[in-house]
This record gives structure tokens, sequence and C-alpha cells, in this order.
């Protein structure tokens, strides 16, 4: 793989760690800015919206950029949102900043999909995107736990000039690494604005793009709320909430590796493996989260299917979406985040049931299942022979 595939994946490690570290920042925040943990949440919310929407809205802006341009000003302005929000004593004002980094963060990822695609051959292109997508699973595994470490030590502001500080060498690297001009810059055939969204009136990569965020949902609805079901239901204790958020990391972490060698070739072969056994283990470990042994085998294998399968579609989805060249890696970010915004609200709501802090397993379940059923009834479609569009 090329040296720009791992800068960029640095890069995206930043970000990732960025998007998730709050979940054990809010209660400092809250308490130092003079708000409620509620309140507080909204930082969360506030950027997973930025996701969604400037994914697409940013991509449109800078299609006529070069590349290298765009990835390494996306950087810098992520990296600047973060020095702001650890300067301020301004809920307002980090709020703001949660937004500016989400939109930059859109912004690099949604170039980044597509500038990892075009530096290795066709067939080799699920394997650039899991190198990328390493720095998304890095960040579960070494990023979030460390973020949460700093900010027990010294303060919640620490992590946001951490995350700051590891952007400047990503910055650094991709001027040095990334390729000045890509095809298009060089004269290769650009698509008009109006050909590339007229990709999302076709049905096969708007069907992708759904199933990839409802996978993501399932991940993230239990993701999000591991740390009750060790505490609480396999009563570890808080120790123990680091530990199993690591081997979930690690889990992903092996999952998109191991899917990068087959979502070229087999991805609806993948799917219809890890599909099944994924509705089988979110039911697992719905039942047998009690048990600790049980808990962190589960969690592992967990992590490794859930991103195994989300990595294989958000990959399909640049596939599909072949034909809109400078959108399609925002399409792919819209799918990823659509799960990941949607997932934790709806797995929220199944806390307030009889299931409690399972709910959000047998709701990944669910999920994954509605997923496998959906697929599997339109199967002819997403197997068929893509027909790539006429140049206009």
């Amino acid at each position: 793989m090329p040296l720009p595939l791992y800068l960029l994946a640095m890069a995206v490690f930043a970000m990732g760690t960025s998007e998730f570290m709050l979940a054990g920042l809010l209660p400092d925040i809250a308490a130092d800015l003079g708000t409620t943990v509620g309140s507080a949440g909204g930082l969360t919310s506030a950027f997973a919206v930025g996701m969604i929407v400037g994914a697409p809205l940013v991509a449109a802006l800078a299609r006529n950029w070069p590349r290298r341009a765009c990835l390494f000003g996306f950087t810098v302005a992520f990296a600047a949102a973060h020095v702001v929000g650890a300067l301020t004593s301004d809920f307002a004002v980090l709020l703001a900043t949660r937004v500016v980094a989400a939109l930059a963060n859109a912004g690099f990822l949604a170039v980044a999909l597509t500038t990892a695609t075009a530096l290795v051959a066709p067939d080799r292109k699920g394997r650039a995107l899991a190198v990328l997508l390493s720095g998304t699973t890095a960040a579960t595994v070494a990023g979030v736990p460390g973020g949460a470490l700093l900010g027990t030590w010294l303060d919640w502001r620490a992590p946001f000039w951490a995350v700051a500080l590891l952007c400047l060498p990503a910055a650094l690297g991709i001027l040095r690494g990334v390729p000045a001009t890509g095809a298009y810059e060089r004269g290769g055939h650009r698509p008009e604005l109006g050909t590339e969204l007229a990709v999302l009136r076709q049905g096969r990569p708007v069907l992708v793009m759904l199933l990839g965020a409802v996978v993501n949902a399932a991940t993230f609805g239990s993701f999000t709320f591991l740390a009750p079901v060790v505490t609480d239901t396999a009563d570890l204790g808080e120790p123990w909430v680091p530990v199993v958020l690591v081997l979930f990391g690690a889990g992903s972490f092996l999952g998109v590796h191991v899917a990068g060698r087959y979502s070229d070739r087999r991805p609806w072969q993948l799917f219809a493996v890890a599909g099944p056994l994924l509705v089988i283990g979110w039911s697992a470990l719905a039942v047998l989260a009690d048990r600790p042994a049980a808990l962190c085998v589960l969690v592992l294998a967990l992590g490794a299917l859930s991103f195994a399968l989300g990595s294989t579609l958000i990959a399909r989805v640049l596939h599909e979406a072949a034909d809109a060249p400078t959108m399609a890696g925002s399409y792919a970010t819209v799918a990823l985040n659509a799960g990941a915004a949607a997932g934790p609200l709806l797995a929220a709501a199944t806390l307030r049931t009889e299931a409690g802090s399972l709910g959000p397993m047998w709701l990944s379940a669910a999920l994954v299942a509605l997923a496998s059923v959906i697929a599997l009834a339109l199967r002819p479609l997403l197997t068929a022979e893509r027909t790539p569009a006429a140049p206009r």
C-alpha cells in the first residue's frame, strides 16, 4: 500500500478519537462550563449532524479544488477548531467548534475515501479502504481510552490539545506524501455536479447506503452503551470498561483488515456469512452478558464482524457510486455517520424498556436481521453486474 494511505489514516485516527472521546468527558465539561450533562450531550449530536449534512455540502463546494489542498486545509481547520475548543470557557463557543470540526472531518473523509481508492489499482480498493478506516478502529483501541485517561489525569481540555497536536504530523505528511493533483486535476473526465447527484436517484447506490447505515446503527447503538453492561450486568466494575472497549476496538481493527482482502472479490458472500453471525452474536451477548468471560469473547468477535461488514458496505457505496467520482466519498460518509447518529438514539429508547441495559444488544440483532432480510430479498439487484454510465 502507498505511504500516502497511512498518512491519511493518521489523520482519520485523530478525527476518530475526537468523535468518540466526548463520552467520557461530558460530566467534567458540564461542571466546568456551568451546564447540565444532558446539554453537554448536545456536543455529540452537533458533531454527528455536522458530519451528515457537511459531507455532501463540503464535497460539492470543494470538488474543483486539488485533493492535496483539500485534505491539508480540512486537517488544519480540524486542528484549529480543537485549539479554540480547548481555550474557551463558553459552552456556545465549544458547541460551535464541534460543528466546525464536524464539517472539516466530513470534508476530509469524503475526499480521503475517493483519494484512497484512486491511489491503488481497481482490484485493491477494498484493501486501501481497510488501511484508511484502520484509523477509526485504532481510535477505538487507543485514542478513545487514551483521551479518557488524559481527561482523568489532567482535565477535559487535555484531550482537545492532544487531538490538535496529532493533526500536525498528519497535515505535514499530506503535504509531502499525497500527490499534488489527481486524475481530474490533470485533465481527466469530470462529470457535472448534476450528473453526480443523479446517482442518488439510482436504486442500487441508495440501497447499499441504506444497508451500510443500518449495519452501522447496530454497531454504534450497542457500542455506545457497553459501559452499563460491563458495570451493572456483568458486575465487573468501572476499571473494566476501558478493557472491554479496547477488546471491541481490537476486534474492529482485525475485522477491517480481514474484510479488506475479500470485499473487492466477494462482498455479498461476506455479507451472507457475517450478517447471520452478527444476529446470533448480538443475541448471545444479550443473554450471556452477566458472564464476564462470555462478555469479553463476544465483544471481541462482534467488533470484528461489525466492522468487517460495515467497511465492506462502505467500500460497495464507493463502487456503486463510481459514476460520481468527486461525490462518492461524501455518500459513503453520510451512510457511515447516519448509522452512527441514529444507532445511539434508537438504543437509548430501549433502555427505558423491560430489557434495560440489554436493550441495545437486542436492537442491534434486530437491525442486522433487517439488513440481512433486505439484502436477501433484493439479492438479484445487488449482485447484478454494474453498468457504468456513459460520460456526458
